[in-house]
């Protein structure tokens, strides 16, 4: 639909309404229903959202470290703009028409802290270099048995997984809560979320999906949209989804890889393809390795941005650990998969299911880029083995404030994302430090209370 039709839309449809929400630092959705009428006085302009949105967490407390807003500005209202290439009609709503919008300053540019508008801005950046990117990502996810409030009553511990036991690429689970299974593949898919595969993977309740690949921008909104669309699918069927890097230190992580590939300016080549080299890796593709292997360090906490994201990078458990390649290598940070020519990419495999994916893009196609940008030669060789063992080229950081306080300091993340992000965003990461140091868990209560 173009923008006429989508507004006519919007007026004859017969709820009224439209849903309306926007991204997070945290990559959480945050969005209202507005009536139809309202709509149309906000929809060929921009409309005020409180900025609280930037001055609070997930739990919605409000951080006392932040220079954006806070107590300190009153938290006035931010300028959204909608963006009607996000139009899409929410299928378990009766087709109740849903837009996403972006924060704008008050001159109509851009605000740097917006990770929508962030992710804009790499885009372009490639667009201009006469790159067209190609981006997907893939998530694993835990599913269980339970609702808000019976997981709440059982303070978030022996919740009951959708199925029992360790049974990846199941087809006996699969057929076990079929219609969970199967409005997922068919409402997302309506939804203008494309699913390439979804089948149940290692661990109990444990499901995988791979979402079609797209341009960037597209595939961020994609991804986002899908978490919280799995959610709500998730609740029409009794069913609590998490995307938890690490929901116990018995079972495997959820990833959240990211495929990238790098085309040409009117995406009918595939520049990371060489049908001459011996690993079929163009030179350019191997500057975008170089690139990623240098920058990510500084800015992990883009796509490791919780406490609990470091209990997942830990070794032998299907996530990486050190700063390595390889050709189809699954313990390598970096997996090289040059099959072919149209699917010749790269993936990244730190990147976990917890991320806020417009920024964990963000991270991944800039460092990629500065490596191309500044011709960084691939000099590290692949690792042909175990990558846990493979320490060359360094470890990736243990937890969030060591990562974070890199990033803050980092010449390299500066350049790529510009100070007002950066600061903004490692303020988010040491308040979220912060909150977790100062909490008495339940494994100090088990190891200190009777010895101590």
């Amino acid at each position: 639909m173009n923008k006429l039709e989508i507004i006519d839309y919007i007026k004859q449809h017969p709820s009224g309404k439209v849903k309306l929400a926007i991204v997070d630092i945290d990559g959480v959705l945050r969005g209202k229903y507005i009536s139809a009428e309202k709509f149309s006085t906000i929809c060929e302009s921009d409309f005020g959202y409180c900025d609280v949105i930037f001055g609070w967490d997930m739990a919605d407390v409000a951080y006392d470290n932040g220079t954006y807003t806070g107590w300190h500005s009153g938290y006035p209202d931010a300028k959204v703009r909608l963006d009607f290439n996000t139009f899409r009609k929410i299928p378990w709503e009766n087709d109740v028409p849903f837009l996403m919008g972006e924060f704008i300053k008050n001159d109509g540019s851009p605000l740097e802290i917006c990770p929508r508008q962030l992710l804009k801005k790499i885009e372009s950046q490639a667009n201009q270099a006469g790159f067209t990117p190609f981006v997907s990502q893939e998530f694993e996810w835990f599913n269980f048995a339970e609702t808000p409030e019976s997981a709440a009553a059982k303070n978030f511990q022996n919740l009951t997984p959708l199925t029992p036991g360790m049974f990846g690429y199941s087809i006996l689970r699969t057929s076990l809560k079929n219609d969970y299974f199967t409005d997922l593949f068919d409402l997302l898919t309506k939804f203008d979320i494309p699913v390439e595969g979804l089948h149940t993977e290692t661990g109990p309740g444990t499901y995988e999906v791979a979402i079609q690949y797209g341009t960037t921008i597209l595939s961020g909104d994609r991804a986002t949209l899908f978490k919280t669309a799995v959610k709500e699918i998730a609740y029409k069927h009794g069913v609590m989804a998490t995307f938890m890097a690490k929901i116990s230190e018995n079972l495997p992580g959820c990833g959240g890889h990211i495929h990238q590939s790098i085309w040409n300016a009117d995406a009918s080549k595939n520049l990371f393809f060489d049908e001459k080299d011996p690993n079929k890796m163009s030179d350019l593709m191997r500057s975008y390795i170089a690139g990623q292997l240098l920058c990510l360090p500084e800015i992990l906490p883009m796509i490791a941005p919780t406490i609990n994201s470091y209990k997942r990078l830990v070794e032998g458990a299907w996530a990486p650990t050190t700063l390595t390649w390889g050709v189809d290598n699954r313990t390598v940070a970096l997996r090289s998969l040059p099959a072919g020519s149209k699917s010749c990419r790269l993936e990244t495999r730190i990147v976990g299911a917890d991320t806020n994916p417009h920024l964990a893009i963000a991270a991944c196609l800039a460092a990629g880029l500065y490596g191309i940008k500044n011709n960084l030669q691939l000099k590290q060789p692949r690792t042909l083995a175990n990558g846990y063992t493979d320490e060359s080229n360094g470890r990736l950081s243990k937890n969030l404030i060591d990562s974070t306080l890199k990033m803050r300091d980092s010449k390299i993340a500066n350049e790529l994302f510009g100070d007002t992000f950066v600061k903004h965003f490692t303020e988010t990461r040491e308040w979220e430090w912060r909150q977790f140091a100062k909490v008495v868990t339940d494994w100090e209560m088990k190891r200190y209370f009777e010895i101590i």
